[in-house]
C-alpha cells in the first residue's frame, strides 16, 4: 500500500514525519504542495485541510505529527506490503 505524504520545505512537523517513517522502514511518496498545485487540490480532497503534514495509507489518514498515530500508518504499510 503506498504511502503518500503532504509537506511543505519549511515544516518541521513533516521533517520529523519523514524520519519516523524512515526509521520505521516505510518508504513513502512525498509531495510537496507548495511546487504541486495538483498535490495541494489532492491533500484538500483527501483530508478537508490545508495544512501539513497530512500521511495517507488506504483508507488510514493522518492530519499533522502524532508518534502514537503514526504507528497506524507504519502498521498499515508493512501489512499491506507482506501480501
Amino acid at each position: 500500500m503506498e504511502v503518500k505524504i503532504y509537506t511543505t520545505p519549511t515544516c518541521p512537523w513533516c521533517k520529523k514525519a519523514k524520519e519516523f517513517l524512515s526509521q520505521a522502514g516505510v518508504s513513502y511518496t512525498e509531495l510537496d504542495v507548495t511546487r504541486d498545485p495538483k498535490a495541494l487540490e489532492e491533500l484538500v480532497r483527501v483530508s478537508g485541510v490545508r495544512s501539513v503534514p497530512v500521511i495517507t495509507c488506504g483508507a488510514d489518514l493522518l492530519v499533522g505529527y502524532d508518534p502514537a498515530r503514526m504507528e497506524s500508518i507504519v502498521n498499515c504499510a508493512k501489512q499491506h506490503s507482506e501480501v
